[in-house]
């Protein structure tokens, strides 16, 4: 992947990052939470649950909004806490929540996976943590083999917390790192030195953690590309299973203390690409596997294994290996993923916290999915994680002629007249040149969100 884009002569390259400057979705769901509206309300949602099948297991998202500190580039729902009987209250309404959701379901549920983000789940003492945990498993009973996560900031985190995790069943953790050069982390008000990034490695390495992913970005204020490799280098000693590289969105509209960053210190296009393909060249190099868009992980991996396998899916925590259809978020802002659609938590924690006292499900919005959904959420789930798509087989798989993309294969002209994009019959097939452009190829089959209005850079 790397190494042909490498291969783009600089005039070309700058052309090419000038023509396709724009903004598209993520794509960690279709239809994007942009297109979230109250159709899909409490009702609505008690009777997805109603209807799920009790033989099939689901996957849990909990979210903890709080940290220690507000890190300026954070597109996340969370607020800073220092106050311990505020996050215990919080973790109470989430058990209650849970006690609402249960009353609604057909029968017992087992969880096949578990994941606490945020925000700071590590924010959690241990009590609320054990408090937290006995309340998913008297609801969803854990299945055998079941992979529990947790997103964690290194610089609050303890032994102690590490150990608790691990007892109640902790697999795989995330570690916030970004970037370890100090004007970066001074840029964007989060210091942190490596050595308290390998002081958390090394508790959960010992608790028996079986896999590390390290969050980085490339972007950032201030930030170079001499600053990206500087801590490669540093935290693949720390040798983790997975990295993943995001780059920075900058929608300082819907997240105001992004405008504490100023625009003058985020590199352009040719700068944030020259970034990600440095970093994506010395990963690869280190023995990593390009994981679709922004992932990396080692050949044994299960995401590396996915890629083989073409089991590879997408969701809101990015690349994965979860194949459980149902999602049930729990906590303010959350969102779920149902066989019905997608539904969202309100986001406000004092309006969450208010419906449940009232005993109602605190839902804010979501969309219901139709066939013409569902059809282009599986195309641009394998275009983002595979590069390429068979469109005559997702087409049989929902029951309609391929000649349905017609139109969508005419908007992706000019991708294919740069060399980004190749069709052969009925297969869509992003370049090695094109990857870095691949949410805009995505785009082209999304017939929900055409404007580039709230996304963020496609680059």
């Amino acid at each position: 992947m790397t190494a042909a884009a490498a291969t783009i002569p600089a005039n070309d390259q700058r052309a090419l990052l000038t023509r396709y400057d724009s903004r598209a979705p993520r794509y960690t769901s279709y239809p994007t939470a942009l297109q979230f509206s109250k159709e899909v309300d409490a009702e609505v949602y008690g009777d997805w649950l109603a209807g799920l099948d009790p033989r099939e297991p689901v996957s849990l998202y909990a979210h903890i909004p709080f940290c220690d500190r507000l890190c300026w580039y954070c597109g996340c729902n969370t607020r800073v806490v220092k106050k311990q009987a505020l996050i215990s209250e919080y973790v109470e309404r989430l058990v209650d929540e849970l006690a609402l959701v249960e009353a609604r379901l057909p029968g017992r549920i087992k969880a096949g996976a578990v994941h606490l983000g945020g925000g700071t789940p590590n924010m959690l003492s241990r009590d609320d943590l054990v408090r937290l945990f006995g309340a998913l498993r008297h609801v969803f009973p854990f299945a055998p083999g079941v992979e529990i996560s947790a997103e964690l900031d290194p610089a609050v985190l303890t032994e102690s917390w590490v150990k608790a995790a691990a007892f109640h069943g902790l697999t795989r953790a995330s570690l916030g790192v970004q970037d370890l050069a100090p004007h970066v982390q001074e840029a964007v008000n989060r210091v942190e030195p490596f050595e308290v990034v390998a002081r958390a490695t090394h508790w959960l390495r010992q608790a028996g953690v079986a896999s590390i992913n390290l969050d980085l970005m490339y972007g950032l204020p201030k930030q170079m590309t001499a600053d990206v490799v500087a801590t490669l280098d540093k935290v693949l000693t720390l040798r983790p299973e997975r990295i993943a590289l995001f780059g920075y969105a900058h929608v300082p509209w819907a997240r105001t203390h992004q405008k504490l960053i100023r625009e003058e210190d985020l590199a352009d296009a040719n700068g944030r690409f020259e970034q990600s393909q440095a970093a994506a060249e010395r990963l690869v190099k280190a023995g990593y596997v390009a994981i679709g868009l922004d992932h990396f992980a080692l050949p044994n991996d299960d995401l590396a294994l996915g890629v083989a396998t073409g089991t590879l899916r997408r969701n809101f925590q990015g690349y994965t290996t979860d194949q459980h259809p149902t999602l049930i978020g729990l906590g303010a802002s959350s969102i779920g993923r149902m066989p019905g659609g997608y539904v969202q938590n309100l986001t406000a924690e004092v309006a969450w916290r208010d419906a449940i006292v009232q005993g109602r499900l605190p839902v804010a919005r979501g969309v219901k999915l139709t066939a013409d959904d569902r059809l282009r959420a599986d195309v641009i789930e394998r275009l983002m994680c595979d590069f390429q798509v068979d469109l005559a087989a997702v087409a049989a798989r929902h029951g309609v002629s391929s000649a349905i993309f017609a139109a969508d294969i005419t908007k992706l002209a000019e991708l294919r007249a740069d060399g980004l994009v190749e069709v052969a019959g009925d297969v869509v097939r992003v370049t090695a040149t094109g990857r870095p452009f691949m949410r805009l190829a995505a785009q082209a089959f999304d017939h929900r969100s055409d404007a580039q209005e709230g996304f963020s850079r496609a680059i």
